[in-house]
């Protein structure tokens, strides 16, 4: 795991996941985590993962995906609560009562979205409601 998070630390992306390799990625927000929950599922079962901030959504990916263990500079109480009732080991740096937007404005539209819902299965059709409407914004 210490290696992990040297990556995490030093090359500047904001999420790097290892399972048999080590991949580092840079999107925003969930949208890697939801890329590889979607699209290469495999690789993150028992997977470990250092990760600048995760909120509630990104930790229901990371206990959908079944990750084994989890390092974040900073984590909201309810992802941290979320992963509490996992298998996932998780270390952090913080701990914040919610994750703000980029803007600092308010909390992060996905921690919003999963607020209220008690597990990673009630989170996961909320954030891919929210992934295809950001999908369809850019276009």
């Amino acid at each position: 795991m210490e290696k992990l998070i040297g990556i995490l630390h030093e090359s500047g992306c904001s999420l790097v996941v290892s399972n048999e390799t080590i991949r580092t990625f840079r999107g925003r927000g969930v949208s890697d985590l939801y890329r590889l929950l979607t699209e290469e599922p495999l690789f993150l079962r028992r997977a470990k993962v250092a990760d600048k901030v995760v909120g509630k959504g990104a930790a229901a990916l990371m206990i959908l995906g079944g990750i084994s263990e989890l390092y974040t500079d900073i984590i909201s109480k309810p992802a941290l609560e979320l992963l509490q009732a996992s298998a996932v080991v998780v270390k952090y740096r913080q701990l914040v009562p919610q994750i703000q937007n980029r803007t600092h404005t308010g909390f992060c539209p996905v921690e919003t979205l999963c607020f209220h819902a008690a597990t990673a299965e009630e989170c996961f059709p909320l954030i891919t409601e929210f992934m295809k409407t950001m999908r369809n914004q850019n276009k």
